[in-house]
């Protein structure tokens, strides 16, 4: 992958401020020295004069520099940092274990060992590809999330505190003081908002447009029975919380104010970071659509493709391990035939947490279970057991870290798993834009009906690292 660099041309980030454009929102961010905040570049307020303007391409960045973030703009409903997005590998990948939580108990070096390097090695990466330490991100995403909770929900603060990661009420008071000059409490202007019929409500930015129908007439069918639902206009799924309280979460669209919608219940409460990590996952939602399809509309066999769809994202998976599973199931069978085999296998092997409703088998479960019984075919029972024992041993990490090839490597080293397979993990488990099942027979008389001359395979090569995102134009225009 490519490397944005630390530096920002200043003149155009200052010409792009000037004009508002909501294009612009999350590419950078701007500390105003008059003031000392930071804001993104659709902030409302009066733009700032060019000399007292400082450039950064992250949040953390311009925190580092000492200054505060702004309370009109709100620099933590920004959507995803495309100067994060696009470092090198493996600081997107440390980004990625970072936003899962990885430094809320662990350490720099628990992390950087999980990447296969030293802790000073994976210093001396952020703060080159960032200008930030690994520590500053992770603090500023504990912070800008608590803020969020503050101003959009009726949290009380010492659950705020505990769902953003603090460990103690003192710490969370002493930082938000620190970041924002004021007390919690001078945070929440209102106690009438974030609350829906006893749920709390979140809102998830990101950066239009989002071509929403598209997610969910592709999730739908592959929804797995009995642990989530697609509806006409929602996404809606059982979770279990870290406390063991099991309860639904729902994402609805917003598009009038371009986010997305996600609803928790109050018991819930101290996962939500957690629980919004996971459904940004899911809709793709720090992808940076214009970037990706500028560049797969440079080839002509997708540029129709590309203008008829806007805003394709690729959707994720709110359990990597659930995806896996799934992926195993559907070798060689319709997507409605392993659709009505993942529900017999739920039914069989899930926990029943209600009428006809259930969390889905852990592996430890999966690693031990009798496959055959429930009516999954041999050669797949095997690849899902090994799958399971592997994730059940720590053995298997579907979280990212390990990059794109070795992430097929590794899964393609268990029985019963192949190329198809271990790609399309990686595409929707992994989140890894450049994967491509290359074998697909749907890509394949996707690509087949454009009418090129050319081999999928090799005029692929011309749409990295951006392979994902062309196959769900290929498959959706099917």
């Amino acid at each position: 992958m490519y490397v944005v660099p630390v530096s920002l041309d200043e003149d155009i980030c200052y010409r792009a401020l000037l004009s508002r454009d909501r294009r612009f929102d999350g590419r950078f961010f701007t500390g105003v020295s008059t003031t000392g905040v930071y804001c993104r570049p659709v902030c409302p307020a009066r733009t700032p004069h060019r000399k007292n303007c400082r450039f950064f391409g992250c949040a953390a960045a311009a925190e580092a520099a000492g200054y505060r973030p702004c309370l009109r703009c709100r620099p933590e409903a920004s959507p995803g940092t495309p100067a994060w997005l696009g470092s090198a590998a493996s600081v997107s990948r440390a980004l990625r274990l970072i936003d899962g939580g990885a430094l809320d108990d662990g350490s720099v070096e628990s992390l950087a060992e999980r990447l296969g390097m030293g802790g000073r090695h994976l210093r001396r990466l952020f703060l080159r590809d960032l200008g930030v330490t690994p520590v500053a991100v992770a603090q500023t995403r504990r912070v800008l999330f608590a803020k969020k909770l503050i101003t959009e929900t009726t949290l009380p603060m010492i659950h705020v505190a505990e769902a953003a990661g603090f460990r103690s009420v003192r710490r969370f008071n002493t930082v938000v003081r620190e970041r924002f000059g004021v007390a919690p409490s001078k945070l929440r202007r209102s106690r009438s908002t974030g609350a829906d019929g006893g749920s709390l409500v979140l809102r998830l930015a990101y950066r239009p447009p989002l071509d929403w129908e598209g997610l969910l007439s592709f999730l739908r069918p592959r929804a797995l029975p009995g642990v989530e639902e697609v509806r006409a206009e929602s996404y809606r799924r059982l979770v279990e919380g870290s406390g063991g309280e099991v309860g639904p979460v729902e994402v609805r669209a917003d598009t009038a104010r371009e986010c997305l919608e996600l609803r928790v219940p109050a018991a819930l409460a101290p996962d939500l970071m957690k629980l919004s990590d996971r459904a940004r996952a899911l809709f793709d939602l720090d992808a940076d659509p214009m970037a990706i399809e500028e560049q797969l509309g440079a080839d002509p066999a997708l540029a129709g493709l590309v203008r008829r769809r806007a805003g394709v994202r690729m959707p994720g998976a709110w359990e990597p391990f659930e995806l896996a599973v799934r992926a195993i199931l559907g070798q060689q069978v319709s997507v409605a035939g392993a659709t009505t085999l993942a529900g017999k296998l739920i039914r069989a092997l899930g926990r029943p947490v209600g009428d006809g409703a259930f969390l889905f088998p852990t592996p430890a479960r999966l690693a031990e279970a009798d496959l055959a019984a429930v009516g999954v075919p041999r050669r797949r029972a095997g690849a899902i057991r090994a799958l399971a024992a592997a994730m059940d041993a720590g053995e298997l990490r579907l979280d990212g870290s390990d990059g794109l090839d070795a992430s097929v490597e590794r899964l393609c080293a268990l029985p019963g798993v192949g190329p198809w397979t271990a790609h399309y993990i990686a595409m929707r488990g992994c989140r890894e834009p450049d994967a491509f099942p290359e074998s697909d027979l749907g890509l394949r008389s996707a690509w087949a009906a454009l009418g090129s001359d050319d081999e999928l395979a090799p005029r692929a090569e011309g749409w990295r690292p951006w392979r994902a995102y062309a196959a769900m134009h290929l498959w959706m225009s099917l």
